[in-house]
């Protein structure tokens, strides 16, 4: 079915296009993932290259950290920055709230802030990792000598990739092929599949006693089971919809009386787990940076311990910020007191449910219980993989695979959605270009 999906959408000039765009933006930006900062000694990075938040990074990061290349941020910065702004148009800076009513205008006064706070957010998580891995890695990161001047220096060219994987990320959201954000990391997980499936393979069948043979195939079937099960779980669940039924008291001749307002099972899609996985990367460069000045504090050490998910408090931490976010970000992609009015607006209304403030209750309440729905199924599917690899010591891989299985399969399924409102427009042009 994709592929037939696939071939259609070629044949139209304008999505084959975008497709063709996105494809050369994420080319672009594989190859960026693979230059080194100047001055790294990238051989240093192998002692450290399991490090928990090191692979929470790279999965942000499109899986560029643990080459310390140019793209080495990736869009962490940025999409911590999005959170800030969101937070603080919620009465907080009443210059954000009255930018978010002005509409387009106040659209791009968010933007253009969401830019300059990523921008210092960007240099100051640059800073932060560089310190911390030049302490964690054993040898000297740098071939200079790490001053201040070389903080400078390496910041800046953090920061500036940074920027530029944001600008990929516009440029894809807004001439290519579904949200920029969401394809760049889907891009650095499916990069990353080769060699976790190289990993997997040399760890169960090459370096062991051939008596273990079977042991390994066990475990191998075991894993593409629990591969399978996730995979059908979360396109079960994104595909879920909840629907309300509208009545609408002034229609056009011949139009039918009601129809129903779909609502998905999770509305806040995969945004959360990439939103908890971001977030705690400036927590976790700042106190790497700290623990850098002071090793022998045992107060850093125990902060740490919060943002490490092989600890039970950093899978905690975890699990309550993808629960956090999702009731957040639900409420930010269906606004209720937005629904309520445009419901109004347009005539229609809730069958038993008064108009106005009466539905934007409802809706409040409905996407409460939609949300918890969605924060468990997140944070299982998160964690099952974590809790695994801390229990039966798998390889750090296994760890980060529900999430990653998450948001390939939730960016698989928007894609498609998406290609197909694409033809589904063109067929609607078609005709009506056929009927004038």
């Amino acid at each position: 079915m994709f592929f037939k999906l696939l071939k259609e959408a070629f044949k139209v000039k304008n999505v084959r296009n975008k497709i063709l765009f996105t494809i050369f933006i994420l080319f672009v930006f594989r190859v960026g993932t693979h230059i080194t900062v100047p001055g790294i000694n990238a051989k240093s990075l192998e002692a450290v290259s399991n490090l928990p938040f090191l692979n929470m990074l790279s999965l942000v990061s499109g899986n560029a950290m643990k080459n310390f290349s140019v793209f080495a941020l990736g869009v962490s910065p940025y999409i911590t920055a999005s959170i800030i702004v969101q937070l603080l148009q919620m009465d907080i800076v009443p210059k954000f709230v009255e930018w978010g009513k002005q509409g387009e205008v106040g659209r791009r006064k968010l933007n253009q802030a969401t830019r300059y706070i990523s921008l210092v957010l960007a240099f100051v998580q640059s800073v932060g990792i560089t310190a911390g891995l030049n302490a964690l890695a054993g040898a000297q990161l740098t071939t200079m000598p790490l001053n201040w001047k070389t903080y400078i220096i390496i910041g800046s060219i953090l920061t500036t990739g940074s920027m530029i994987v944001t600008w990929f990320g516009e440029q894809i959201t807004d001439k290519g092929y579904g949200n920029g954000t969401s394809m760049i990391i889907f891009a650095g997980i499916i990069s990353s599949l080769p060699a976790t499936i190289k990993e997997i393979y040399e760890d169960r069948f090459v370096n062991i006693d051939s008596s273990r043979l079977t042991e390994s195939a066990i475990f191998v079937a075991v894993l593409v089971v629990a591969i399978l099960a996730i995979v059908y779980f979360t396109t079960y669940v994104q595909q879920a919809e909840y629907k309300i039924p509208i009545q609408y008291t002034k229609r056009a001749q011949g139009a039918p009386s009601s129809s129903y307002l779909p609502l998905k099972l999770n509305p806040a899609g995969v945004i959360p787990v990439i939103f908890a996985g971001s977030i705690t990367a400036i927590p976790t460069s700042i106190l790497q940076f700290l623990t850098s000045q002071n090793r022998t504090s045992s107060l850093l050490q125990n902060l740490q311990s919060y943002f490490d998910y092989t600890t039970v408090k950093g899978m905690l931490v975890y699990a309550v910020l993808i629960i956090i976010f999702t009731f957040f970000y639900s409420f930010v992609q269906v606004n209720p007191e937005k629904t309520a009015e445009s419901l109004q607006k347009s005539g229609a209304y809730i069958h038993g449910v008064r108009p106005g403030n009466g539905t934007e209750q409802y809706f409040s309440k409905l996407l409460k219980r939609l949300a918890t729905v969605g924060s468990l199924f997140l944070g299982i599917v998160a964690l099952l993989p974590i809790l695994a690899q801390n229990l039966l010591g798998l390889s750090s891989n296994i760890a980060f695979l529900g999430t990653s299985l998450i948001i390939v399969i939730m960016t698989s399924i928007e894609g498609i959605k998406q290609l197909e409102g694409y033809l589904l427009k063109r067929k609607y042009v078609g005709f009506m270009e056929i009927t004038e």
